[in-house]
């Protein structure tokens, strides 16, 4: 494909998805169905993450997973801080945003207890297009965010620092056209290349093999999902996240052939997809307070990352963490139930204001 195709096409794309982030902004039913009508084909294939699961098509993406959420956050509102498109290696067309829905949490929703106040739940959605519709969406949403600010989380604590994560430091994540294929072909080349570095520990090796100085930029900023937590430079990163996911999974990246990666790129910002793209055993202790099962468990991860002066200096990161306490045998929602059965259930009745 020439660039000038690549350029047209994607930014293109970008723009037919744009209708559907102006209506969930000022969301309402009617808006939010008649776009993902418009947009999305019949039966297309939408993956959400625990316990929304598998649906198809717009009509049951829009029952199953935005009904409740907005009969719960009445005055629900979407905010994209990233917004790009590319193709992958796989010849496939995506576009990726991430950002986060707010409004006030006034009804019980999954059985989260409301708070009568402003709540925040970071989204990343990838939609996969076909001659101008969406064929596929992968989404994944933090609800375990959700419990956080209700005070209804019953795991263990984050080792990283929990907070409303930001948008990029340079507030150019909604990239604009047109299509640069060279520069976003560079930036993907350099996230698959330091990925690639930091499969070889701990299987072949320490941690140095990672060559993590070649890659990310001294005041990253890691930004995991609720369960986990953010972490600062390449110290937080590894403290917060890698060592403990390593110990306690160190099989790490020797079942790679049996998945499939979806890798593009947009000027300085690169996406990945896979569902799954993680298979690795629970062998030992020390990841989010979850014993050691013996058991293999597949995630499902969506990231971004911005690079900057030609070293990572932003990394979103969404796992399906609720899943894999699933498959792990455990139920997160069957404990929060227990865990807050003594608050009382129903919706907040919000007061007008007047003085």
């Amino acid at each position: 494909m020439s660039q000038s195709n690549a350029m047209d096409e994607h930014t293109q794309n970008k723009a037919l998805i744009e209708p559907l982030r102006v209506a969930m902004y000022n969301f309402d039913e009617a808006s939010v169905r008649a776009e993902l009508d418009n947009i999305l084909l019949p039966d297309a294939n939408i993956h959400m993450a625990h316990p929304l699961r598998d649906m198809q098509g717009p009509g049951e993406l829009y029952d199953t997973a935005y009904a409740p959420l907005f009969e719960s956050i009445p005055d629900l509102e979407r905010r994209d801080y990233i917004v790009m498109g590319g193709r992958t290696e796989h010849g496939d067309s995506w576009v990726g945003c991430g950002g986060y829905y707010t409004g006030t949490f006034v009804a019980p929703w999954l059985d989260i207890p409301p708070t009568g106040h402003m709540v925040h739940m970071r989204f990343h959605e990838f939609y996969r297009m076909v001659d101008g519709k969406v064929a596929e969406i992968q989404s994944l949403w933090d609800i375990p965010e959700v419990m956080m600010q209700a005070g209804a989380w019953p795991m263990a604590p984050s080792l990283g620092r929990e907070w409303h994560v930001p948008g990029p430091a340079t507030n150019d994540g909604v990239v604009p056209g047109p299509y640069n294929a060279e520069q976003s072909q560079q930036a993907c080349d350099h996230v698959v290349t330091m990925l690639e570095h930091m499969k070889k520990h701990p299987s072949q090796g320490g941690p140095e093999l990672m060559e993590m100085p070649r890659f990310w930029h001294p005041r990253m900023s890691w930004y995991g999902p609720s369960g986990i937590g953010t972490g600062r430079g390449i110290a937080g990163f590894r403290n917060w996240h890698q060592i403990p996911f390593l110990k306690a999974m160190p099989d790490r990246g020797l079942e790679r052939a049996k998945l499939t990666y979806h890798f593009f790129g947009d000027i300085d910002y690169v996406a990945v997809t896979g569902w799954p793209n993680m298979i690795q055993t629970v062998t030992h202790d020390g990841w989010m307070g979850i014993a050691p099962a013996g058991k293999q468990i597949t995630m499902c991860s969506l990231d971004f990352w911005r690079i900057e002066n030609g070293l990572i200096r932003e990394n979103w990161v969404m796992v399906d963490l609720l899943d894999a306490w699933r498959q792990l045998g455990v139920d997160v929602f069957a404990r929060l139930r227990e865990f807050n059965k003594v608050r009382v259930p129903g919706n907040i009745k919000f007061p007008v204001g007047d003085l």
